[in-house]
C-alpha cells in the first residue's frame, strides 16, 4: 500500500466500528495555549478527554499534523521527523482498552497484512500507586502476542501534571534474523502503536485522581508505519519522500544524514509556512528560523553559492498538497529566500565577530551563549564557521 490507501484503510477500518472523522487541525493549537505547536493528535481534543461532549460523539478518528521540536537532533535517523503526521482514534467515555487493542491488532494483521509472529507489545506493570495493567496483559495473552511489563516506559503523561494512565505500545521487528529480545533490549523492535488508557489525573502534589470518563487515545505515526510496511529502511525511504529522494540529489552533493536532514528540515520549514507562520526571534518563528539555518549550514558548508532559490517548485506543491494547505507555493519561496538573505547577512557578522582575539582559542559554553544572546550567532552556526575553536570540556 501506498500512504494514501494506508489512510483509507485506516480510516474505513475505524469508519465500519463506529468512529466519526473529525478533520485534522493545524500545526497551530487553540489560542492560550502554552504549546508552541500541535504534538500530537489529542493535543486538540484535551476538552474533550477531559469531558466536554464532542459534537461529532464518543468514538472518533483522524489523521492529524504535528511537529515535535523534541527530536530535533534525533532527525536523520530511521525514526524521527520534525513535522510528520499522526493517526489517532478515541474512545470518549466508551470502550475501554482491552476493545482498543483486539481492533489494533485486527488492523495490523488483516487490514494491513502484517505477520503476527513479528509483533511484541510493552505494558504498563505496576508501580506504588497504580497496579499492573492485566486487562491488557490478558488480551495480548489471547493473541498469542509477547508482552513486556514496564513502568515508566508505560505511563503516558502530557506533562508533570494533567491527564495520564498506563498505555500498551506494539512493535515491529525489523531486523534481519527471526524476532529475539524485548522492545526495551533491542532496537531492531520499532514502535508502531500506542494505546493510552487514560484514565487519571495528576494533581500538582503527584497525587492522582480519576478522570470524569476513562478513555482510550491512540497515536501511530503515518511515515513510519508507511516505511515498515513497504519494507523500506527508514521514514526518509517510504513514498511520501519519494520526490524529495529524486530531486535533491540532483541540486546538492549531500552525505545521507546530511541529505536526510536537509530534506526533513525544508518540507517541515514549507508545512509550518503554509500554517501561517513566519521566521522571528521568538516563539513558534524561532522554530522555524532554525530549521532553514540548519538547513543553509549544511548547504553552504562546502559551496557558498547554494541556496534556497534552487528548491523546485514541485517539491514545495507536493508537500502542500500532501498536507491539505491551500497556500500558493510561490509565497512560501518568498519567506524562504527573504530569510536566506537574512541568513547571508548574519554569516558575514559572524565571521566579523569571530575574527576577535577573544575566539582565537577553544571555545567555552560561556563564549557560545555569549555568541547567540549578544550577537544571535546560533551554536551550529558558530562551531561550522570555526570548527577548530569546539567547546573545551574544560571551560564552563
Amino acid at each position: 500500500m501506498n500512504t494514501d490507501q494506508l489512510v483509507r484503510t485506516f480510516i474505513e477500518y475505524y469508519e465500519d466500528r463506529g468512529h466519526h472523522r473529525i478533520t485534522g487541525s493545524t500545526l497551530l493549537p487553540p489560542p492560550g495555549d502554552p504549546v508552541l505547536f500541535t504534538t500530537s493528535g489529542m493535543h486538540p481534543l484535551t476538552p474533550h478527554l477531559e469531558g466536554r461532549p464532542h459534537p461529532l460523539g464518543r468514538r472518533l478518528v483522524n489523521v492529524q499534523r504535528c511537529l515535535r521540536t523534541t527530536d530535533l537532533d534525533e532527525v536523520g535517523d530511521r525514526t524521527h521527523l520534525t513535522v510528520f503526521e499522526m493517526l489517532g482514534t478515541w474512545s470518549l467515555g466508551d470502550y475501554e482498552g482491552p476493545q482498543s487493542l483486539d481492533w489494533g491488532y485486527g488492523l495490523l494483521t488483516e487490514g494491513f497484512g502484517v505477520d503476527p509472529g513479528l509483533l511484541h507489545v510493552t505494558v504498563f506493570g505496576g508501580d506504588d500507586q497504580v497496579g499492573p495493567d492485566t486487562d491488557s496483559l490478558e488480551l495480548w495473552e489471547r493473541h498469542g502476542v509477547p508482552v513486556e511489563l514496564t513502568v515508566e516506559d508505560n505511563w503516558w503523561s502530557n506533562g508533570p501534571t494533567g491527564p495520564c494512565g498506563p498505555d500498551s505500545e506494539i512493535f515491529l521487528w525489523t531486523g534481519d534474523t527471526p524476532p529475539q529480545s524485548t522492545p526495551t533490549r533491542d532496537d531492531r523492535w520499532v514502535e508502531v502503536w500506542n494505546h493510552v488508557m487514560m484514565r487519571h489525573r495528576r494533581l500538582d502534589d503527584g497525587t492522582l485522581v480519576p478522570l470524569p470518563q476513562r478513555n482510550v487515545d491512540t497515536g501511530l505515526g503515518l511515515e513510519r508505519l508507511s516505511a515498515l510496511l513497504q519494507g523500506r529502511p527508514s521514514v526518509f525511504d517510504c513514498d511520501t519522500f519519494d520526490p524529495w529522494r529524486r530531486l535533491v540529489p540532483t541540486l546538492w552533493q549531500l552525505d545521507e544524514p546530511s541529505l536526510r536532514l536537509v530534506c526533513d528540515h525544508l518540507r517541515s520549514a514549507v508545512v509550518v509556512i503554509g500554517d501561517g507562520v513566519r521566521p522571528s526571534n521568538t516563539g513558534r518563528g524561532y522554530v522555524l528560523r532554525r530549521l532553514l539555518r540548519r538547513v543553509l549550514t549544511v548547504l553552504r558548508r562546502d559551496d557558498q553559492q547554494h541556496g534556497l532559490g534552487e528548491l523546485p517548485g514541485e517539491l514545495v506543491r507536493h508537500t502542500l498538497d500532501h498536507f491539505r494547505q491551500d497556500v500558493h507555493p510561490e509565497s512560501v519561496h518568498r519567506v524562504l529566500l527573504d530569510e536566506e538573505r537574512r541568513f547571508d547577512r548574519l554569516l558575514v557578522r559572524g565571521r566579523q565577530v569571530l575574527s576577535r582575539p577573544r575566539f582565537r582559542g577553544p571555545l567555552s559554553e560561556d563564549d557560545l551563549h555569549y555568541l547567540h544572546d549578544t550577537h544571535g550567532l546560533p551554536r551550529d552556526l558558530v562551531l561550522d564557521l570555526v570548527p577548530d575553536l569546539v567547546p573545551d570540556p574544560r571551560m564552563r
